[in-house]
């Protein structure tokens, strides 16, 4: 049997950045850990429709900063700023803490997050659209943006008021789950409808992170030296002579 792994908890500490960021003893650890569920929990519920794929926390001593990226911001902070000061004050209200900071992040292209696709076709199928159109067209959409090399949609539930529940998929370009180095977009989302729950999985393919260059000395291997020092240093190898070293060799 296939074993399926989370795209984003395979990168993570890898490639990808901890969501939770902050250093706990063992007694702390547990409330800390549910007082950021409830935070997310309490901003997805009440704020979903600014498009908020994720949610980043950071403690240091007694302060929390919670970092929202959103992509839809003039709607969440609202007039003058009021919708982000009532959210504050409901977060300062939840971790008890007076010492929150709140921070916005915008999406430039919610095209490009695999949450916000799989959010917005749920949000499609809520509305009882179709469901084979409204995944074709969130796949053309997505593969239009420059940048993306892949996308992978998969929509399971009984689709379209179905007795019978079943699972159908539409995909394009490639994606490559295995690499590490691939940078990979995940989200899922849930569509509630009359009929039941109708689940969709999203992959965005953006192209592999830059390999970091090797580092230029004594030991460093041909191929990590400039050019010219490469081309001395494989003539060197070949008469016998030394190189000389320094800025004027």
């Amino acid at each position: 049997m296939g074993q399926k792994v989370n795209p984003t908890a395979f990168r993570v500490g890898v490639t990808e950045p901890w969501r939770s960021r902050w250093y706990a003893t063992k007694k702390e650890f547990g409330p800390n850990l549910v007082m950021d569920q409830k935070i997310r929990t309490h901003i997805k519920r009440n704020y979903s429709f600014a498009g908020i794929p994720e949610i980043e926390i950071e403690r240091r001593s007694e302060s929390i900063r919670v970092i929202v990226q959103t992509a839809r911001p003039g709607v969440l902070i609202g007039k003058k700023g009021a919708k982000v000061d009532k959210l504050r004050d409901e977060l300062r209200d939840i971790s008890g803490n007076s010492d929150l900071e709140l921070k916005i992040k915008e999406i430039s292209k919610p095209e490009m997050n695999a949450q916000l696709v799989a959010e917005s076709v749920a949000e499609q199928l809520e509305r009882r659209a179709s469901f084979r159109r409204a995944v074709k067209r969130a796949v053309q959409n997505t593969m239009q943006i420059q940048g993306v090399e892949g996308c992978r949609i998969h929509i399971a539930g009984r689709l379209g008021g179905a007795d019978m529940a079943r699972r159908e998929k539409q995909f394009q370009g490639r994606i490559p789950l295995q690499t590490l180095r691939a940078n990979v977009s995940y989200g899922f989302a849930q569509a509630r409808t009359t009929y039941g729950v109708i689940g969709v999985k999203c992959w965005i393919y953006l192209g592999d992170y830059p390999l970091k260059q090797k580092k230029s000395g004594p030991n460093a291997p041909a191929e990590a030296l400039a050019p010219a020092a490469a081309a001395a240093a494989a003539a060197a190898a070949t008469t016998g002579k030394a190189v000389p070293d320094g800025p004027d060799a």
